[in-house]
């Protein structure tokens, strides 16, 4: 009987060495300590588009980029409440992943899913960073644990609270999974080539559907598992 190893779980500082990256392996667990800001398309729009300077030092007060939305308020003497946070789909983002790199100077990119192997070729291994993704669906709250505290909120007027700028100071925050690694390699594309190997054999004696929709193919190699 094979016995597979268990994942390497690891705490990793949000101001990571390249030699802690070097270390990482795609599968093993990470969890965080130190500063991570949020910055998604409005963030992305306001600095890389409209050119307008970092409210932070990047990357020396944080160089770990969460896509996600927290959950949180702010209160009228200022104070913040932050319960959760639930990343969101980081592909959507691709068009200025790029720039963002050489604006913040990012190592760790923290959001669902993943990005393309191209993306992370392109722009992650020229930049020295890595993906960490969140573990499956609803762990918002579970991750909200690591919330050591809300320490700040920019562009909250001009961008509204989902997508202005969070910093948020993490302790042992967790677990995200290494989806790519310094050298571009991906978790998930190496386990969907796994699973499309076989997906022949489980199609195999099925006919094919009588109704398509429009452009749907049998071809199975071109199925997506994610």
């Amino acid at each position: 009987m094979e016995h597979t190893s268990k994942p390497k779980q690891v705490r990793l500082s949000t101001t990571p060495t390249r030699e802690d990256l070097a270390k990482l392996k795609i599968g093993d667990i990470v969890y965080l300590d130190g500063l991570l800001y949020t910055a998604r398309e409005g963030v992305y729009m306001r600095v890389v588009e409209g050119k307008q300077p970092l409210p932070l030092r990047l990357p020396e007060e944080s160089a770990a980029n969460f896509h996600c939305s927290p959950a949180a308020t702010v209160e009228p003497d200022g104070t913040i409440k932050m319960g959760a946070v639930t990343a969101t789909a980081s592909f959507r983002f691709a068009k200025w992943i790029g720039e963002w790199f050489r604006v913040s100077g990012a190592k760790l990119i923290i959001g669902k899913g993943g990005m393309s192997s191209h993306d992370y070729k392109e722009h992650f291994v020229p930049n020295g960073a890595i993906y960490l993704t969140t573990v499956g669906y609803g762990t918002g709250a579970l991750l909200g644990r690591g919330i050591k505290r809300a320490c700040d909120i920019y562009w909250r007027k001009e961008l509204g609270l989902a997508q202005a700028m969070w910093l948020i100071e993490a302790e042992n925050m967790g677990p995200f999974i290494v989806e790519s690694d310094l050298d571009g390699n991906s978790l998930f594309e190496r386990e969907n080539t796994k699973i499309s190997a076989n997906l022949e054999r489980v199609y195999a004696g099925t006919k094919p559907a009588v109704l398509k929709r429009f452009g749907e193919t049998d071809d199975r190699s071109e199925e997506l598992i994610g």
